[in-house]
């Protein structure tokens, strides 16, 4: 399989995916409020994440990078795992498993091959828990460049459109 360019077209495919799993959900408010809950953790991590992030400039080991090495993805993670609890299908939660399980392997795997590439010993270093430095704050100008206001408004869009399904 060629990672790099699934890696690639995770984004697209998203919301060819999320199309799909709107059209194909049966929201009710208990599931909406559930599964928002833990979409918003997600989407708090993410967005914590990008507030210490500096891409492709150095290896990030503030914030949530001093916890786990991908917060990035385990957020996205979580936002799929509550929009497809708010979907209340379990042909959605099917797709947006399958869609996740492909696409955060990709991502994860081309940018662990990038990191070490780049970033060398630094980077295995941060890998073993040796390279961290904490002292870095969050920034809100950090999450606007990396563009982190797309995945929240995407969000948005998506549980109104759920609520609008519920109410329907």
């Amino acid at each position: 399989m060629n990672w790099a360019r699934l890696a690639r077209w995770r984004v697209p495919l998203g919301f060819a995916f999320g199309l799909v799993a709107v059209w194909l959900a049966e929201p009710t408010t208990r599931t909406i409020w559930a599964g928002t809950g833990l979409a918003a953790l997600g989407q708090a991590l993410r967005f914590w994440a990008a507030g210490h992030l500096e891409k492709a400039r150095e290896v990030t080991s503030s914030g949530p990078y001093r916890f786990v090495r991908h917060p990035l993805y385990v957020g996205s993670a979580l936002m799929g795992g509550g929009l497809a609890m708010a979907a209340n299908s379990l042909l959605v939660t099917t797709l947006i498993g399958l869609y996740l399980g492909a696409t955060l392997t990709a991502a994860v795997r081309t940018e662990n091959a990038f990191l070490a590439g780049r970033f060398g010993h630094a980077y295995d270093r941060y890998r073993s828990g040796a390279a961290l430095d904490t002292s870095r704050a969050f920034s809100l100008r950090r999450a606007r460049a990396n563009r982190e206001y797309r995945s929240l408004l995407g969000f948005l869009a998506i549980v109104a459109i759920l609520v609008f399904k519920a109410s329907h």
